[in-house]
């Protein structure tokens, strides 16, 4: 440190009292707006991979995460730690969806990743003064507007886009697999809150199965063994959400979809608070194993 910035005091020297900065920029990181057809405001984070700028002949796949003020800064460290250039996992462009902008994260999410506003009840687990039901119109705002921007802007891949989500966010994920499914390839899909609106989502995965004879789609769908009210860990569930899981594998299993890759996981000694950090590391080896991305023609 510059002599210019130290302090004299009887004892010797001592430092310079430290500047507040106004936060922490993660290298190689973008973030831009894109504005749906109502006026909403969203931004949208991009991480590049190692490598992005210098190979240049190269597209990559992409993994859109929801709920991205925990998972963007998760999963690109995983993605950055694991991946080592390409020794364990194929380089990919991490796409974060965080928030509307002046919502918080509850009102955005609940509204955005839910596909019904619910049946009321006592005692529920709805929150008052909370807006639920949008689903639809976010999925619609992804296809329309971030996924071409996003594919405009990068060298992607369009064969290999990926989803990942937890809670409302995986529940977003079931909604769009059984609704639009090719919008990605690859879903992970995590503790999906699939007792949302009475099991609202059996009706849409029966809506699918009645016009549709396959689904192609790779889906890993993950559960923590502590996700039911029969646990006494610090936060196990309202809702048995392991059976609930278990019973929507084997509904779809038994449409005999040929094109479905499905995998589900109970994940030991994991709740819903821990589940999704434990599972992270092994759904990207399997959604992104070691391999060279595309090269442009």
């Amino acid at each position: 440190m510059p002599w210019s910035e130290r302090q004299e005091c009887a004892g010797g020297l001592e430092m310079a009292a430290p500047t507040a900065v106004t936060g922490v920029v993660l290298p190689d990181t973008e973030a831009w707006w894109v504005r749906d057809p109502t006026g909403r405001d969203y931004p949208v984070w991009v991480a590049l991979p190692a490598g992005y700028e210098r190979d240049t002949h190269l597209r990559y796949p992409v993994l859109y995460v929801t709920d991205a003020l925990y998972s963007f800064p998760l999963v690109r460290s995983v993605r950055n730690m694991v991946g080592q250039g390409g020794a364990h996992l194929m380089p990919f462009i991490l796409v974060g969806l965080p928030p509307q902008q002046g919502l918080s994260s509850q009102q955005s999410r609940s509204r955005d990743y839910t596909p019904t506003p619910p049946v009321r009840c006592a005692g529920d687990d709805y929150t008052d003064g909370i807006i639920y039901g949008g689903a639809a119109h976010y999925r619609d705002f992804l296809e329309a507007h971030v996924l071409p921007r996003v594919e405009a802007r990068y060298r992607t891949d369009p064969a290999q886009r990926a989803f990942a989500g937890h809670s409302y966010g995986g529940l977003f994920g079931m909604y769009v697999l059984l609704t639009r499914p090719a919008m990605f390839q690859r879903y992970l899909l995590s503790s999906p809150s699939l007792w949302f609106d009475q099991h609202v989502i059996d009706r849409i995965e029966a809506d699918y199965a009645g016009m549709h004879t396959d689904l192609e789609a790779q889906v890993l769908l993950s559960i923590g063994a502590h996700e039911t009210p029969a646990s006494d860990a610090p936060f196990a569930a309202r809702n048995d959400m392991v059976a609930h899981t278990r019973r929507f594998a084997d509904r779809l299993h038994g449409r005999g979809y040929p094109g479905l890759q499905l995998e589900t996981r109970v994940v030991p000694d994991e709740d819903h608070l821990t589940v999704y950090p434990a599972v992270l590391t092994r759904a990207l080896l399997a959604m992104f194993p070691s391999a060279t991305p595309t090269a442009t023609m």
